[in-house]
Formats: structure tokens, C-alpha cells, sequence
């Protein structure tokens, strides 16, 4: 049995923003230095429309990357 339809997107940048302020586990994608993708979770601090701070260890690999 087919899930309910979706309403369709009338505007993308207000379903992006939208997406955005409900992320609660946001994730960043990084390349190590061999060479190797990694995709790790973020703390995002503040939000300003498509600029995102993120808030991290200094010694956290994803910092290096």
C-alpha cells in the first residue's frame, strides 16, 4: 500500500531553510588526508539563512579536514 503524497515544493530556498532549522544532527562531509571520505556530525551553534557555525575540538579529526 503506497504512503501518503508529499506535498509538492512550491520554493526550495523556504523548504531549505525550513530544513535546516529542523536539523537536529547535522552532518559534514570531509576528506582525510588520505584521501578517504568521512561524514561526521556537527554541533551548529548559530544560523544565518544558508551560513551555518558549528561549534568543535580542536583536536576533533573533522577540525584538521
Amino acid at each position: 500500500m503506497p504512503g501518503p503524497t508529499p506535498a509538492p515544493v512550491t520554493d526550495v530556498r523556504i523548504a531549505a531553510l525550513e530544513t535546516i532549522k529542523r536539523a537536529r544532527f547535522p552532518m559534514l562531509a570531509t576528506v582525510d588526508s588520505q584521501g578517504q571520505p568521512r561524514v561526521r556530525p556537527v554541533s551548529p551553534v548559530r544560523t544565518d539563512a544558508f551560513v551555518i557555525y558549528v561549534a568543535n575540538l580542536r583536536r576533533y579529526g573533522k577540525t584538521r579536514e
